[in-house]
């Protein structure tokens, strides 16, 4: 990567609905309570998107503070991606949406669906665009409305999602900034681990489907939980490798947040320090590919990096996939 022209972030934003569901309401739906939630998960309440609000729009408010970050118009984007599985409707994509609502008729849009490791996939996918010329500049989006997805009657999954977006520009930086390192990996075996299983063109929405809740998120929560330490870990090794760097090195954790157990484990295999780790997980629950850039812009706009600091991102999901990276910031 050093042989080609460095490239970082240069502007950040985030938007979450105002809707806040807490342990205490989800008590009042499903059997379960505040303690055992926390105790397992870590997560005190979720943001719930209004009935009005599609991905796009919580991608839309995210933008938009970024390209103010940036100090850049919507009309000087040339590439926008859209990190999502709840997509505003199959087609057209969300980031052609998004393209129309902020005025970037000059940019390129798209989709990337790789779930919770969708953000660092389209930070990878826009990183290799932009060094090599193509393009300057990239707008980077993680959303999703996960309530949409979610059955409120079953209390194994409803309790650990939520609703969010997070975004980032990104372009030229100083030489020694930026992006070092991508791992990225797939295990398309675990597919049916976590799945939205109806309403693509192997079980297209039918009365069934509906009447049978495939329409809702499934997981195995004991198996995701088993591949998620695991990955985590490997997958921060191995981007540090590439990076040259040691996990001495790491000034700053940013890790997918599903779980605190996970966080912690990982927290534990780089011998991290609670104060270098990025968690909100208890206050936004699992935003799938909004976790990341959530923790991050939170990071940022807290002031907790500074230039020059190691910035390491690592995520799992749906697929099953990981994605990891070290930034320079």
């Amino acid at each position: 990567m050093n042989s080609l022209r460095p490239i970082g972030i240069i502007g950040t934003g985030k938007y979450v609905p105002e809707r806040i569901l807490t342990n205490s309401d989800l008590e009042k739906m499903v059997e379960t309570n505040d303690e055992w939630i926390v105790s397992r998960t870590g997560i005190r309440e979720r943001h719930i998107a209004a009935e009005h609000e599609a991905t796009s729009d919580l991608a839309y408010q995210a933008a938009i503070k970024a390209l103010d970050s940036a100090g850049m118009k919507a009309e000087d984007l040339e590439l926008i991606i859209v990190a999502t599985i709840t997509p505003d409707t199959s087609f057209p994509s969300t980031a052609c949406i998004l393209q129309d609502k902020l005025g970037a008729k000059g940019a390129a849009a798209f989709d990337l669906s790789a779930a919770c490791s969708g953000f660092v996939y389209s930070l990878a996918t826009a990183t290799s665009f932009l060094q090599t010329g193509m393009y300057n500049n990239a707008l980077i989006i993680g959303a999703d409305t996960l309530s949409r997805i979610t059955d409120y009657t079953d209390r194994n999954t409803c309790v650990l999602f939520g609703d969010g977006a997070g975004a980032v520009v990104l372009g030229e930086v100083p030489q020694g900034r930026g992006f070092k390192s991508f791992d990225l990996g797939a295990e398309g075996a675990g597919g049916s681990l976590l799945k939205l299983e109806a309403g693509g063109s192997r079980l297209p929405a039918s009365q069934q489907t509906l009447e049978e809740k495939k329409h809702f998120i499934y997981m195995n929560g004991r198996e995701v939980f088993k591949f998620a330490v695991r990955v985590m870990g490997t997958a921060t090794e191995r981007v540090l490798e590439k990076a040259g760097l040691d996990k001495t090195d790491i000034d700053l954790f940013v890790p997918h947040q599903a779980n605190i157990r996970i966080i912690q484990s990982a927290m534990q295999r780089l011998e991290l320090s609670e104060d270098k780790c990025v968690i909100n997980v208890d206050r936004y629950a699992n935003t799938s590919a909004a976790s990341i850039p959530l923790a991050l812009v939170e990071a940022a706009e807290e002031g907790r990096m500074k230039e020059g600091d190691t910035v390491l991102m690592v995520g799992f999901g749906g697929g099953l996939t990981w994605g990891a990276s070290v930034l320079v910031w």
